[in-house]
């Protein structure tokens, strides 16, 4: 805590700062809170990013760089990396912190309360919407098998949709369009990149309920600040 505000640490795959993402979580927090940010990748060029990127049989990340460039990372390199910024992000005072990935990881250790958006998201859905014919949006088409089996534990019925969250508004139109011919009555963007936009046109297009990753994480965190 500092000058009487709460600390929250953000740790991104990516880099920080992420303009994209914290203004819209300020929103649930108010003004008594601080946010903290690191990423994975920060100090890395672009060439060095790359190097980085998933071989086959890799569990694929999705994220983007400072000025919003996208890049795809193997799981295996950020690991170790955002084990070392949830480690500062404590030592520098955060009281939560966020980890701003859907992405399923191994355990970390942390001395503070740790947000897994992957764990919120899933028991969220899981419980409200069991068996439920399931639409989701995920960032790249390499995610979607390991999507559909994901969560194929909520629904026998799931459609995937890869469409990123960094991309232009048609695409996420087209991958709305896509879920509504399939009928599905409850869809999840399953990704801290989409955006409150993104869910509201999503949800003008197929008038049912949309869960959306970044904010049903900040109404959690918004509890326990």
């Amino acid at each position: 805590m500092t000058n009487g505000k709460l600390i929250l640490g953000t740790v991104t795959i990516g880099q920080a700062p992420r303009t994209d993402l914290i203004p819209e979580i300020k929103q649930f927090l108010g003004d008594g809170v601080e946010i903290l940010e690191a990423g994975a990748l920060d100090g890395l060029t672009l060439a060095e990013v790359q190097k980085l990127y998933p071989d086959p049989g890799d569990n694929v990340l999705i994220t983007r760089m400072a000025d919003g460039t996208q890049v795809k990372v193997a799981e295996k390199h950020i690991v170790p990396r955002m084990q070392g910024k949830i480690d500062r992000l404590v030592e520098q005072g955060a009281g939560v912190v966020l980890l701003a990935c859907t992405g399923e990881f191994p355990e970390f250790e942390c001395r503070k309360l740790l947000i897994e958006p992957n764990k919120v998201l899933f028991d969220t859905v899981k419980s409200v919407a069991p068996g439920m014919k399931l639409g989701v949006f995920i960032p790249d088409i390499d995610q979607v098998d390991y999507a559909q089996r994901r969560w194929s534990a909520v629904s026998h019925e799931v459609f995937v949709q890869a469409v990123s969250p960094y991309g232009c508004a048609g695409d996420k139109t087209a991958g709305a369009d896509r879920l509504k011919q399939a009928g599905v009555q409850v869809a999840v963007l399953d990704c801290i990149g989409y955006t409150l936009r993104d869910k509201q046109a999503v949800k003008e297009k197929l008038q049912v309920p949309v869960v959306l990753a970044r904010s049903m994480v900040a109404r959690v965190i918004a509890e326990l600040l």
